[in-house]
């Protein structure tokens, strides 16, 4: 039984599962640090408390967070994603409390976590990899590798993901350069410079497909997610279904996820996600243990509420359904609207949301944790609200998202917005001709001039006038 959840989490993933929560009629316990005291999904908490000093270190303090579950009563932690989401010791530091992970066991966590270790599992069960290697000791013997491999290659985190540590080598000279930095990144940010190799391939479709798996062996899949739409290896735009996969493709894709579960004997949500070429070929790269970002996306063309199945399964409960139930009905697309400027570089903004005004309609769907008012902090990542739309149809669902970026306003700061516009008016996006490589290719055509704020020439000449009054 779970009655009472910690989230263990901040920002739009925590107001996320606390809607779930109430629909389950479970109380929930918001935890934040000072910045985020007066934030939308701290209001929205039955029970709030601090985390501790500072804006990240109570975050990704294990035994501080389960403490605070222990004093307020709650029997369930629910980590989101990002912060101790995929921590195997943190998991393992749960169980050991007596206090329910709603996520997968520690023992799987740590499988899938190690990149080496999954691509190994991966191989075994048949599922095709990336050329690559195990961790490398050392410059030498990462050129040795490469050469035998074949540039491009990809200097890859063996303890991380989002984009840290990863790093493309079209010669050795680029290898020998950047392997030292592709460490010390993965050490600051997983406390681990273990670093392997992978052959890069060209203009790949990266693609996830959504596990769910119960307690009792049940594994199926909801279909997949086309996540090709990424700068600097950060994701922007996520589509469902995949406009590139035919049925025969999709089913061994999803049959190869379910194969390298059942592997690791995996329990509650997770992604698989592969690599595929022009000609359809896939590669397992990684497994996340954890809720997505674009798990909004799946919801919407399936029906189902994935942070409520999450919570069923850590109570115990089977899946509900099999396979044969899933359906996908129509399109659907993300955006994530971040605090950044696309024309300078997606360099990410601060400040104060002067005015804040949301897109509704049929198939419009909006998790955010932004509103007039909010500051954004400069400590965390810079999403602000995740915008998502599904259609009958693909061409329908474009048009919507233009629609509702169109409406979307968000004033005192720079957001990703416009630039999302560009890309639903993109001939080769509406084509469904795009890659891992689209942006890089199309930031020229996707360019636009800033249009001026109304209300920042409202605060220049207010501006104006006190000061003439003055004078």
């Amino acid at each position: 039984m779970v009655n009472k959840i910690l989230i263990a989490n901040r920002g739009e993933i925590a107001l996320r599962i606390i809607r779930a929560c109430k629909e389950l009629g479970l109380t929930t316990v918001a935890i934040h640090s000072e910045a985020d005291a007066t934030t939308l999904y701290v209001k929205k908490a039955d029970e709030a408390c601090l985390v501790g000093p500072g804006p990240l270190a109570g975050y990704l303090n294990i035994y501080r967070i389960i403490d605070l579950a222990k004093q307020r009563g709650a029997d369930a932690i629910h980590p989101g994603y990002g912060f101790l989401a995929e921590n195997a010791d943190f998991a393992k530091a749960c169980e050991d409390a007596g206090i329910t992970f709603i996520g997968p066991n520690s023992n799987a966590i740590m499988a899938m976590g190690d990149k080496i270790r999954a691509r190994k599992i991966a191989k075994e069960v048949g599922v095709p990899i990336v050329p690559g290697t195990d961790s490398i000791p050392s410059v030498d013997s990462a050129a040795g590798a490469a050469k035998d491999i074949g540039y491009p290659v990809m200097l890859k985190a063996s303890a991380g993901g989002g984009g840290r540590g990863l790093r493309i080598c079209r010669d050795e000279k680029d290898l020998r350069r950047l392997l030292p930095i592709a460490m010390s990144e993965a050490k600051k940010a997983f406390g681990d410079d273990s670093i392997f190799l992978e052959k890069y391939i060209e203009e790949p479709h990266h693609i996830e497909f959504q596990i769910v798996a119960d307690r009792y062996g049940n594994v199926i899949h909801l279909g997949e997610r086309d996540c090709s739409i990424q700068r600097r290896h950060q994701k922007l735009i996520e589509i469902a279904p995949s406009l590139l996969l035919d049925e025969e493709t999709r089913n061994r894709m999803g049959e190869a996820a379910i194969r390298i579960s059942k592997a690791v004997n995996y329990d509650n949500v997770g992604t698989i996600e592969f690599l595929v070429d022009r000609q359809k070929n896939f590669y397992f790269i990684e497994m996340n243990t954890r809720i997505q970002v674009e798990h909004t996306i799946t919801e919407e063309v399936t029906g189902i509420d994935i942070v409520q199945t999450m919570i069923r399964i850590a109570a115990g409960e089977p899946l509900e359904i099999r396979q044969d139930d899933v359906k996908i009905n129509g399109y659907a697309i993300e955006c994530r609207i971040n605090a950044e400027d696309p024309m300078n570089s997606f360099l990410p903004v601060t400040g104060r949301v002067t005015g804040y005004y949301s897109p509704g309609g049929p198939g419009v769907r909006i998790d955010g944790n932004v509103y007039r008012g909010y500051t954004i902090p400069p400590y965390y990542d810079s999403l602000l609200a995740k915008l998502t739309v599904k259609g009958r149809t693909w061409q329908e669902a474009v048009k919507r998202m233009h629609r509702c970026l169109s409406e979307y306003v968000i004033r005192g700061v720079k957001t990703t917005i416009p630039f999302y516009k560009k890309v639903m008016e993109d001939e080769k996006f509406i084509k469904g001709e795009f890659s891992t490589s689209y942006i890089d290719e199309r930031l020229e055509q996707l360019s636009y001039i800033c249009e001026r704020d109304p209300a920042d020439l409202v605060l220049a000449i207010s501006a104006a006038i006190a000061a003439h009054s003055r004078t």
